[in-house]
C-alpha cells in the first residue's frame, strides 16, 4: 500500500527544504499544504513567538470514521547544522547527503514517513479513528518546541515519536532526564612572570574540580559530561575566569540529584581550596519516562510490527527527545526506530527500506488502535 517511488520523492524534496533550528518557516509552509491535501485540519501554535523562531509548532488533526480513542504521532521540522543546501544521492538503496552536509533524515523520515501514511488512508478510504500529528520546532535546540507546545489543542493521550536511531521494530520505553550545569570560576588576575603568587588562576581551580569529579559512565542509568572550557587571555596574565558548560543525565531522578549535588560540590571545594569565587547555575532541561513493557502503548506496536512480519524490541536510550516532554504533559508516549543512522555527521544516511517500513508501521498502529 505505501508507495516506494512517491515516498522517497517526497523525502528528498522534503531535506533540500532547509529549516535548521529557528529557521523552519518556509518547510513549514510546504508542509501545511502537505497537511491539508490529505484533509487534515491544521493549527500552528505560538511556541515560535515565545522562543523567537519563524514559526510556532503544526498541529494537525484528521478526523476519524471510527469510534477509537485519538492516536499523536510526533515528529520535528529542524535540522542540525551543516543543514543548509543538502544534496541527496541514492547508492545501493541508501540515501546519503553529498557528504558537505547532513542528510537531514533526523527527523524528516519521520514526517516522510506519517504523511504516507495519510496518503495511503485517504486512497484507499480506510477506515480510522483519530489521528493528530505534531510536527514541532528548535527540538535539537533543547526540545524548546514540545516545552511551548499547545496542549490544549491535543486530545490523544496515547503518542508515537519518531525520531529514534534504531530499526524500524524498536520502541523506547525509557529515557533520562538531563540537569544542565553552568559554572563561572572567578580568580584573580595577576602577572604570569613577575607575580603569579598574587593571582589565582580559574583554570587551575577548574582542573582541580574536574580531576575529582565522576564524569562519563556513571552506572547503566546515569552518565556526566563537561561539554566545554572556555576562559581567555594572555599566557603572560594568570587566567582570573574560566565558563564551563557541564550536563548530568539518567533515568532515575533520584540518581541525577545526586550526581549533579557531587558536581557542584567539586566545583565549590576546589573554588574554596584555592580561595575562588564560583558562580553555579543548575536547571532540569527535560524530566525522565519510562514506560511499562506491558503497557497498551507497546502492545500495540508490537501487534502492529507482527501484523507487517516485523521484529519488535523494547529499549531505553541515554538521550532526550519531544518523548520526555509529551510524557511530562501527561501524554503517554515511547518513542520509535525509524532507522536514523549517524545523525547529526556528514556520514548521516538512511535505508529506503527502513523509510518504507516506517510508514507501513505508521500505517499498522493507526489500525490496530
Amino acid at each position: 500500500m505505501v508507495n516506494r517511488e512517491r515516498i522517497v520523492n517526497e523525502f528528498l524534496k522534503y531535506i533540500q527544504i532547509d529549516s535548521l533550528s529557528g529557521t523552519e518557516g518556509n518547510f513549514a509552509k510546504f508542509i501545511i499544504g502537505e497537511l491539508e491535501a490529505v484533509g487534515a485540519e491544521v493549527y500552528v501554535d505560538a511556541a515560535g513567538e515565545k522562543i523567537g523562531g519563524e514559526t510556532g509548532n503544526v498541529i494537525a488533526k484528521v478526523k476519524g470514521s471510527l469510534d477509537k480513542q485519538p492516536v499523536l504521532f510526533s515528529c520535528h521540522m529542524d535540522t542540525v547544522t551543516p543543514g543548509i543546501g543538502i544534496k541527496p544521492v541514492i547508492k545501493d538503496e541508501v540515501i546519503y547527503s553529498d557528504g558537505t552536509t547532513i542528510l537531514g533524515g533526523d527527523n524528516k523520515a519521520g514526517i516522510a514517513a506519517v504523511l504516507e501514511a495519510l496518503k495511503c488512508i485517504k486512497e484507499n478510504n480506510l477506515e480510522h479513528g483519530p489521528i493528530e500529528i505534531v510536527f514541532s520546532i528548535a527540538e535539537e535546540t533543547g526540545l524548546f518546541g514540545a516545552k511551548n507546545l499547545d496542549y490544549n489543542r491535543l486530545e490523544a493521550k496515547l503518542g508515537y515519536v519518531l525520531d529514534s536511531g534504531g530499526e524500524p521494530g524498536q520502541i523506547i520505553v525509557k529515557g533520562p532526564a538531563q540537569d544542565k550545569i553552568d559554572v563561572k570560576i572567578i580568580g584573580r588576575p595577576a602577572h604570569a612572570g613577575v607575580c603569579p603568587e598574587e593571582g589565582i588562576s580559574a583554570i587551575q581551580v577548574a582542573s582541580a574540580a574536574i580531576a575529582n569529579m565522576r564524569l562519563l559512565r556513571i552506572d547503566e542509568e546515569t552518565t556526566a559530561n563537561i561539554g566545554s572550557i572556555s576562559g581567555q587571555g594572555p599566557t603572560n596574565i594568570v587566567c582570573p575566569e574560566v565558563i564551563i558548560k557541564a550536563e548530568a543525565r539518567s533515568l532515575s531522578s533520584e540518581k541525577l540529584d545526586a550526581q549533579t549535588a557531587h558536581m557542584v560540590q567539586c566545583f565549590e571545594k576546589a573554588a574554596e581550596n584555592f580561595g575562588a569565587k564560583v558562580e553555579i547555575e543548575t536547571s532540569r532541561a527535560y524530566g525522565p519516562f519510562v514506560i511499562d513493557e506491558d503497557d497498551e502503548i507497546v502492545a500495540l506496536v508490537k501487534k502492529a510490527c507482527g501484523n507487517m512480519g516485523l521484529s519488535s524490541f523494547t529499549a531505553a536510550t541515554g538521550g532526550g527527545s519531544d518523548t520526555n516532554i509529551l510524557n511530562g504533559h501527561g501524554i503517554k508516549a515511547v518513542n520509535l526506530g525509524i532507522g536514523e543512522r549517524k545523525p547529526h555527521t556528514l556520514e548521516e544516511h538512511l535505508r529506503i527500506e527502513d523509510l518504507v517500513n516506517t510508514s507501513r508501521l505508521v500505517l499498522e498502529i493507526i489500525k490496530a488502535v
